[in-house]
This record gives C-alpha cells, structure tokens and sequence, in this order.
C-alpha cells in the first residue's frame, strides 16, 4: 500500500467524516432528550445545501467570499433551526408520551413530507441544481505530497469549531446544564422548575442547525443538490450515532470520523461499490459486539 495515498484517503475521509459527525450530534442529542430517533434529520440537511445554494447563487459577483461563506451558514442554521422547532412542536410534542412506534413511524412520515414539499416547490423542485461555490474555494493546496482543497480545509474548520463551541455550551451554559439534566431525568427536571418543552425545542433548534451547517458543506464538497440528496447521508449520520454511542456528543463525533474513513478508504482501496455495504456492515458489527456503542453505556429498561 503506497503510504502518501493512504494519508491522502484518510484525510479526504477526516473530511467527509466531519460532516457525519455534525450531522450525527443532531440524532444523538434528540434521541439524548426525548429518545426520538428523528430520520428527518437528514432531510434538514438537505434543507441546509438548499440554503447554501442560494447564497452562494446571490454574491456571485456581488459580495466577498468570506461574506458569501458567512451568509450560506448563517442562512442555513436559521432556516434549519426553525424547520426543526416547527417540526417537534407540530409533529413530535403530541406524541411525546405516545407508544415510541408513533413518534418512529411519525419521524419517517416527516422526512417523506419534507423531500416531496421539496419537490413541489417552485425555489427547489424536482431537478438537480449544481452549486456555485465562490473562486475563492476552488483551489488546492499541497503540503508534502499530499493534495487537499480549500473547501477541504474550510470543512475541517469549520466543523472542528462548531463542536467546539457545542462542547462548550452544553458543559458551561445555563442552558446547557438544563439540557443534560432533562437528558438524565425528565421528571426531576421539572420538578427543578426546568420548562421541558422549553429545552427540548432547543435541542431540535441546535441540531437542525448544526445538520443545516452540515448541508452546506456536504454541498461544497459534492456540489449537486436535490430533494432526496439527504437521504444516504442521513442514514450514514445515523450509522454514526449509533456506532458512537447513541445519546453521545463525543461518541457521534469519533463515529462520524470513524464512517468517513471507513468509506473513503474502501473507495480507495477496495471499490467504490462497497462502500456504502461497509458503512452498514460498521453498523451490524456494532450492534453485536457492543450494542451501546464505543462511547454509549448500556442501560436496563422496565416494561
């Protein structure tokens, strides 16, 4: 195996894997709250390319790169942040306290809702669009034989600073503290006089807006958007989730990278073909050695 492509593929995979994660916190931190698996979530993704495409399309000409890039994010965490609040308040909070089936049938019924709205729509619709991303992003830079491009980096930074910055709202805000509790018990939560409703529209609001973030670049890296285009990253964030730990930040983190890695190293060196039977073959394997995850911690549940 020729060492400057192996590090080559592991860092387009760190790449890729970065964009799991961010979108894999947002199924994590849902499920941490409500435990509420949300297979909408990779549709917020696809809300967020969307978003991106439109900003980028809008300071063509028009603004700096660095505008450009601020407004697509900025744009899409707002849009993605409020299509999740609507969604839990309309669709999730009357069957809070339902059979978990309902709210799992409710979730799927959700994301078919959102990829054909999208379809309908006359600002997306059915055809695929291809992103413009500013000149400024098109190059590549070269260190020691290896090739990454600017939109390689810019995922990398970005993606590093959002969880940097969840990392730290969640351990050291008011909030943040109020979030973990109603995690660990709902009803003590309130009893603490926590407005549960409350938090739990802003762990939606903060997931979707890290899964919007994560639409945009995915639409920079792999520049042609559609309504279905949510799809197969969703249910690879998800693979995440649950290979991290299912319920952990840092487990959905070191999950992403892990499926990232894992698929562009199967591209690379065995085919692409398989890439996506091994990114759910991770799963299996998971699920039957360590059902909880690498990070996950197995509990017991009455009936």
């Amino acid at each position: 195996m020729d060492l400057l492509l192996f590090l080559q593929q592991l860092l387009n995979g760190i790449s890729l894997g970065s964009v799991y994660a961010l979108v894999a916190i947002g199924y994590t931190m849902v499920y941490g709250i409500v435990k509420l698996i949300n297979f909408a979530h990779g549709d917020i993704l696809m809300i967020g390319a969307y978003c991106g495409y439109y900003a980028f399309t809008w300071a063509q000409g028009t603004a700096s790169p660095g505008l450009a890039i601020a407004f697509a994010f900025a744009l899409a965490m707002g849009i993605s942040a409020l299509t999740g609040v609507v969604v839990e308040k309309t669709c999730y909070r009357p069957l809070r306290n339902a059979p978990r089936i309902n709210a799992l049938i409710t979730a799927i019924g959700v994301s078919i809702v959102l990829e054909n709205g999208a379809r309908v729509l006359p600002f997306m619709g059915p055809n695929p669009r291809q992103v413009r991303i500013p000149e400024a992003l098109t190059g590549v830079l070269q260190f020691s034989g290896l090739t990454i491009s600017k939109v390689q980096v810019l995922t990398l930074a970005t993606s590093i600073a959002l969880m940097l910055v969840l990392t730290l709202f969640v351990q050291y805000t008011r909030t943040g503290k109020a979030m973990r509790a109603v995690s660990h018990d709902q009803q003590a939560a309130l009893l603490m006089g926590i407005s549960v409703d409350r938090i739990v529209s802003i762990t939606f609001a903060v997931g979707a807006a890290l899964g919007g973030a994560g639409g945009v670049l995915f639409a920079m890296n792999f520049p042609m958007i559609d309504p279905y285009m949510g799809i197969m990253p969703g249910l690879k964030a998800f693979v995440a989730a649950v290979f991290g730990g299912i319920g952990s930040i840092p487990g959905a983190m070191l999950g992403g990278l892990v499926m990232g890695v894992a698929e562009t190293l199967t591209k690379g060196f065995i085919s692409t073909k398989l890439a996506d039977a091994v990114s759910f073959g991770i799963l299996i394997v998971i699920l039957l050695v360590r059902p909880a995850g690498i990070l996950g911690k197995a509990t017991r549940e009455k009936v």
